[in-house]
């Protein structure tokens, strides 16, 4: 299931802002991206994440930032930096060299130094207690989000639990002619072949009762209806319904091929090919709950 959440705040002169993203997955994928030094978070993390959800493919995005005061200071050793250029000016002079550029003299080692500012322990502990909480103000978010979405979902499976059970219906209604249509047109094709030869009625009728027994739907018909009431039951219990569903949905599908290469009217395999159509859409959006 798809969702957005995002906190922020502040603590111990710094800002810290999280993002959590999540995109459709058959389990559950955690990637975690944080700043350097704060890898220690990261079983805590995948701890909240796996407390709340059990599928999606979830990303998870902290940016810390330090006050400038609390940023690291950065100096310039300006006596190397004379003493270069004191050492370089003959070879200017002589013309063997060009005169050395700011760039060039910045990226000599010992021209700048670069000190971070050093935190407690702490300092350090208060910061991860507060963002650890807003970690939960995220994901509380995002659990909103996707239940959002999950609302959404219910009234689609209930619209094509409907679909199903018309089309179950109707094949129901078609199936009782297949039988008559077989038998009239076993003998339609007798006439047609054997014309003016004697042939056995009887053995005709057995021959057109092995085809219709052959091409009975019935008990696939039977195993939609029953696929139909725990779909049904399943999304009124609520809870994690995804992976179930989609179990289901193979079942259901399974029955509508039968009944589709059963078929032995057009009217009957148009409405198998409308059954995987939406058996195919339950399948689909299973995918996407949790």
């Amino acid at each position: 299931m798809t969702g957005f959440g995002r906190a922020e705040g502040r603590s111990e002169a710094a800002t810290w802002v999280w993002e959590a993203r999540s995109v459709n997955g058959r389990g559950l994928d955690i990637k975690l991206r944080v700043p350097p030094g704060m890898d220690s978070l990261e079983p805590k993390v995948r701890e909240a994440c796996m407390a709340r959800f059990k599928r999606g493919s979830l990303q998870l995005t902290l940016t810390v930032r330090r006050d400038v005061a609390e940023a690291p200071q950065v100096a310039v050793n300006t006596e190397l930096v004379a003493r270069l250029l004191a050492a370089g000016e003959p070879f200017v002079a002589a013309g063997q060299v060009t005169r050395p550029d700011w760039a060039g003299l910045l990226a000599v080692r010992g021209v700048l130094d670069v000190a971070d500012t050093t935190e407690t322990e702490a300092v350090k502990a208060a910061r991860e207690v507060a963002v650890l909480a807003g970690l939960n103000q995220v994901l509380d978010g995002l659990a909103a989000a996707r239940l959002a979405e999950g609302r959404g979902l219910d009234e689609l499976f209930a619209g094509l639990f409907d679909t199903i059970e018309a089309l179950r219906d109707r094949a129901i209604a078609l199936a009782h002619e297949q039988a008559a249509g077989i038998q009239e047109r076993v003998r339609k094709r007798a006439a047609e072949l054997l014309a003016d030869v004697p042939y056995d009625e009887t053995r005709l009728i057995q021959e057109a009762a092995a085809l219709a027994l052959k091409a009975d739907v019935q008990e696939e018909i039977d195993r939609l209806g029953a696929h139909l009431t725990e779909a049904r039951a399943l999304l009124a219990a609520g809870g994690e319904v995804g992976r179930r569903l989609e179990f289901l949905a193979q079942e259901f599908h399974r029955e509508a091929n039968t009944l589709t290469s059963k078929a032995a009217t057009i009217a009957l395999n148009r409405v198998g090919l409308d059954l995987k159509a939406a058996i195919d859409r339950l399948k689909e959006q299973s995918a996407n709950a949790e």
